[in-house]
């Protein structure tokens, strides 16, 4: 396995639509290897989810796992979860506003609206068929990581940007605010 190279906003990839996989696609041993080397590469820059346009790759693959997070440490564990042409199909109505962050948006984080919960088809790293329902944290990242495959990032969706900060100015300002809630 291999750790990759993350793309930087200002990146073209990045804004992208991404292209969807096959079952026949899904199986190459170029994709698999594609979706191991993207949990490495999530896992050592200790994010909860990652994208494949994120490492330079313009398909509909995303990866996800949340346990013991040192950036979210606050936030429920999710188990490894490799979606492929993931696509919500529902969003809660409620909203709520919650601190985001992005490995291609390094030390920034800003305060973004999400539903509280989705419904997501997909397919896994096997090419079988499969619906998640999410709500809270896990909802959260399922919108950001399938954000990512539609060209979009977190700050675009920030609704005031005067919450953009850098982390450590996050963490200097912002975060009692948080912890308080």
């Amino acid at each position: 396995m291999s750790i990759l190279k993350i793309a930087q906003l200002g990146n073209p990839v990045l804004r992208q639509e991404t292209s969807s996989l096959s079952s026949k696609d899904i199986m190459t041993p170029y994709v698999q290897k594609l979706i191991d080397d993207m949990v490495e590469t999530m896992r050592e820059y200790e994010g909860v989810g990652l994208a494949a346009p994120q490492i330079h790759e313009p398909r509909q693959i995303t990866v996800i796992e949340s346990a013991g997070s040192v950036r979210y440490p606050n936030t429920m564990n999710i188990p490894l979860t490799v979606l492929i042409n993931p696509v919500i199909t529902w969003y809660s109505e409620e909203k709520a506003d919650g601190w985001e962050g992005c490995l291609s948006i390094e030390d920034f984080r800003g305060l973004v609206p999400r539903s509280t919960s989705v419904r997501v088809s997909a397919m896994d790293r096997k090419g079988k068929s499969v619906s998640i329902n999410a709500t809270g944290f896990f909802a959260v990242v399922l919108q950001h990581e399938i954000d990512h495959l539609n060209g979009t990032v977190f700050i675009d969706r920030i609704k005031d940007l005067k919450t953009l900060s850098f982390f450590s100015e996050y963490e200097r300002y912002w975060v009692k605010d948080v912890k308080e809630k």
